[in-house]
């Protein structure tokens, strides 16, 4: 994988240079990205990341905020297409949901590639993390921490493939270990508010709860300061690999003790060379796998995105 990554990096960073000449003459690209959600740095570090990479071929970047609202995801890509983008990155806030967008982006020409979450729909490649691994690593560390026995819970989030996979490598990492019982599974929706309210519910639910899952570190931070404010034992995991996770992880006796963490700007600027590589003609992968990396105390120190 590590020699495929290079590769596809190399890409990335040799597909605007191959193409200099054909960019010098032609118009310069306009580049759409739709994202799920802005209120969270791992989105707002992708954000940058693009505008870089953008900026430094000349290309135009519109980008739109669909706040987990589909609807509005499909509005502001349809505002997209009648500003004529040539390229068409999608971070869908519902997998299933943006299909009709995916197939008006199509009809009308444009490169779509769907980046960290999957788009149903023609689009041209999908960029985005081994999410059944974070979900399985994390929790394979989190059963470990707790010997193999005791009750856990999941934090879940919006109805998207990354976060269904990462729920699923958590539930088979779960199987391996007979003393682990999960006890409850809730949606805080990826938001900080809304999961320290969800899990001050677990916590009263089952006052032995010994862990929990988050799908994201956003939302784990929420149930992170719920578990503080009541002083339960509870060890907390999660996915993503954001600064402030991180600097909790780092804590001695915190109960947030790991995350599986993700590498958003390299996603976006290998899902913009891929999309690149298709609009000037090139073959590319249906799909680009990116490893993720656990991140743990011992670890943490000067780990960044």
């Amino acid at each position: 994988m590590k020699g495929k990554l290079n590769t596809l990096l190399a890409l990335c960073v040799t597909t605007p240079l191959m193409l200099a000449s054909a960019l010098a003459i032609a118009k310069p690209l306009t580049i759409g990205m739709s994202f799920q959600e802005m209120n969270n740095p791992y989105f707002v570090t992708m954000q940058e990341a693009l505008k870089a990479a953008a900026g430094s071929m000349g290309a135009t970047v519109i980008e739109a905020d669909a706040r987990h609202d589909v609807s509005k995801q499909i509005n502001d890509i349809e505002d997209m297409l009648q500003k004529k983008v040539d390229i068409l990155l999608i971070n869908p806030a519902d997998t299933n949901g943006v299909e009709n967008a995916v197939n008006e982006a199509k009809k009308a020409g444009v490169v779509v590639v769907a980046i960290d979450a999957q788009a149903k729909g023609p689009i041209d490649s999908f960029v985005g993390s081994k999410n059944y691994d974070a979900g399985l690593q994390a929790g394979e560390f989190l059963a470990k921490a707790l010997g193999g026995k005791g009750k856990v819970a999941i934090l879940d989030g919006i109805p998207v493939v990354p976060i269904i996979e990462r729920v699923k490598g958590f539930e088979d990492a779960m199987k391996k270990y007979p003393g682990i019982k999960i006890v409850n599974r809730q949606n805080g929706k990826q938001e900080r508010d809304t999961a320290l309210s969800v899990t001050e519910n677990m916590l009263q639910a089952a006052p032995d709860l010994a862990g929990i899952f988050s799908v994201n570190d956003t939302g784990a931070l929420g149930a992170l300061a719920a578990i503080q404010a009541n002083g339960a034992d509870v060890k907390l995991v999660s996915v993503d690999g954001q600064p402030e996770a991180v600097k909790e992880i780092e804590k001695a006796g915190s109960p947030f003790i790991a995350t599986s963490a993700q590498f958003p700007r390299d996603m976006v600027r290998l899902g913009l060379g891929v999309a690149m590589a298709k609009h000037w003609g090139s073959q590319v992968p249906a799909a680009v796998p990116l490893d993720v990396k656990l991140i743990t105390k011992e670890n943490a120190s000067g780990f960044s995105w």
